[in-house]
């Protein structure tokens, strides 16, 4: 069975609820139609009640929920939880009253209070806009300092990561991580491996040098995220610095760095920096054809997920069912 697919049966086995901020925009809508009747979870698109309608043009959108921020009920509650969040860095009750009534903000809060469990946005949002109010509102789990993104990959070759499943960590977020935020993006991949993939993760924390065999204080980043990944997640499997032939290609691994946990068998791959991590899995996305989900939000307290605008109807179908199977964790 695909990954996609194993991911959608995982939701449609605890049904868990997603709000759809860009309920007026015909891909969502379309999608909503195919998550509701697919049952991966429950929705509610936020919107005029006949916009949405008018968009989606007979489409059937059985036990799905739609709101209005500009006329919700609930937009004083969440106006004044906003403002109790933010005050603190200068917000008014003001502002707060006119940015619940923003679909984004309005989406945030539910997720924040509990009325909903996750939310994917991005169709007509750029990542900044997406990520700031989720940022601010919901902010890292417990214990985890910065929120960054990974990618599921499946690879048509199944002899690399876990049949040809891997993480890509981190492809979206975190430009330029130091060696403290590496760490976190390292348990956030590790997590995400469970939580997602289903497997037990075997992290390589990647460089271009393995086990010394280069100076640099690009490599001594990555040594020290590497101590710093295993003292914050003592029960997974953490190795680096490795070149990316040492941690997938088992000859190579045990070559290069013999005893190992990881070497020749990682199946959660932490890029050194957001340049190397986005051009890596396009390259393993174009040339070898792998399927490519995400980007998917890591270490925030609650599911939060982005699409590119780019995003094809099937793609917001894949992002809330996994962004569903990410609540249940």
């Amino acid at each position: 069975m695909a990954l996609i697919d194993r991911i959608k049966a995982k939701a449609k086995a605890d049904v868990r609820h997603i709000v759809l901020p860009e309920g007026e925009e015909v891909r969502n809508v379309r999608a909503a139609s195919i998550i509701a009747s697919e049952g991966l979870a429950k929705l509610t698109l936020l919107g005029n009640p006949e916009k949405v309608r008018e968009v989606a043009d007979g489409a059937p959108l059985p036990g799905v929920e739609i709101v209005d921020p500009a006329a919700s009920p609930k937009s004083a509650q969440y106006a004044s939880t906003l403002f109790e969040l933010r005050k603190a860095k200068g917000m008014t009750e003001e502002e707060a009253a006119r940015l619940v009534r923003d679909p984004m903000y309005f989406g945030v809060m539910m997720v924040k209070v509990g009325d909903a469990d996750g939310l994917v946005s991005g169709a007509i949002h750029s990542t900044g806009d997406m990520l700031r109010p989720a940022l601010q509102i919901i902010k890292p789990k417990p214990g985890i300092k910065t929120v960054s993104s990974c990618f599921l990959m499946e690879m048509k070759d199944a002899q690399y990561g876990e049949d040809g499943v891997m993480i890509f960590a981190d492809c979206a977020v975190v430009v330029d991580p130091t060696a403290e935020e590496l760490a976190n993006i390292a348990v956030g991949a590790a997590e995400s491996a469970r939580a997602l993939a289903g497997f037990e993760p075997r992290v390589a924390m990647l460089s271009f040098s393995t086990k010394g065999s280069a100076k640099h204080d690009l490599v001594t980043k990555v040594q020290q995220a590497t101590g710093l990944a295993r003292q914050m997640a003592p029960d997974v499997q953490i190795d680096g610095e490795l070149q990316l032939d040492a941690a997938i290609v088992e000859s190579v691994g045990k070559l290069k760095a013999p005893g190992s946990p990881v070497a020749g068998k990682a199946n959660t791959l932490v890029f050194p920096g957001l340049e190397s991590a986005n051009i890596g899995y396009k390259l393993v996305q174009r040339l070898a054809g792998a399927e490519a989900y995400g980007p998917i939000l890591q270490g925030i307290a609650k599911p939060c997920n982005d699409l590119s605008r780019g995003c094809s109807v099937e793609d917001i179908v894949a992002t809330v069912a996994i962004t569903a199977a990410q609540a249940q964790a």
